[in-house]
């Protein structure tokens, strides 16, 4: 892992050593992650509000309703902190002290803007689209000038950010480690099922290949049974 972060404010303090400050592992966090939670103060009080993101290259894009509080607040250069966090199984000690979570998460600070040239804009709710379904853009009606209008998007510069990492198994204290009880670690993935048609869908309609065969970024591909 990276030994440098970009600013002070970057830097991991409890832990240090799961600190990464490499791009490579922040994109990568963020890619797979399906959503983020995008964290801001009005009038003195925080908030912090889960919504859907998408990178490109060094662009973090968030979106929503022209009319959200979160967005029109962040449109004004309010400073936001985004994080994201893809949990990987649950490390189960001998000690209740020593219980963890086996995770990836980054934090990105900074403050937004909004996205106003038409052809980014596009191209960042494409993002958008895509990182929740690969191709979903292309195989659906794309938004009119109404809903244009109705959406916002904000753009953050991945200047200033950092992941933490969790690995491996527990960490018990020596004289616990005779313990009689199962130690180790439950690892977790997202696992999709089998896709439920709306209503009124045409019953000979095929599920698209992205859907049935849904996968996240940097994920393995999995089947709607879950095997690789």
């Amino acid at each position: 892992m990276a030994a440098d972060p970009p600013t002070v404010r970057t830097r991991v303090r409890r832990l240090p050593e799961r600190g990464a400050y490499d791009r490579e592992t922040i994109d990568a966090i963020l890619d797979e992650a399906l959503i983020c939670h995008v964290g801001f103060v009005v009038d003195g009080q925080p908030y912090v509000i889960p919504t859907i993101h998408a990178r490109l290259g060094d662009r973090l894009y968030l979106h929503g309703s022209t009319a959200s509080r979160t967005l029109r607040t962040l449109a004004t250069g309010a400073p936001v902190c985004v994080t994201a966090t893809i949990v990987d199984g649950l490390v189960l000690a001998r000690s209740v002290f020593h219980h963890s979570m086996n995770y990836r998460s980054a934090v990105v600070l900074g403050t937004a803007r909004p996205v106003t040239d038409p052809e980014q804009k596009l191209r960042g709710l494409q993002a958008v689209s895509d990182h929740i379904v690969r191709g979903r853009w292309d195989e659906v009606r794309q938004p009119n000038r109404q809903e244009l209008n109705q959406t916002a998007l904000l753009c953050l510069e991945l200047t200033e950010a950092s992941a933490k990492i969790r690995t491996g198994p527990p960490k018990d204290d020596p004289e616990d480690l005779d313990s009689p009880v199962w130690a180790g670690v439950l690892p977790l993935h997202l696992t999709p099922l089998s896709p439920a048609p709306d209503e009124g869908v045409p019953p000979d309609t095929p599920v698209p290949p992205n859907v049935r065969h849904w996968r996240k970024a940097i994920g393995n591909e999995r089947t709607l049974d879950g095997t690789d």
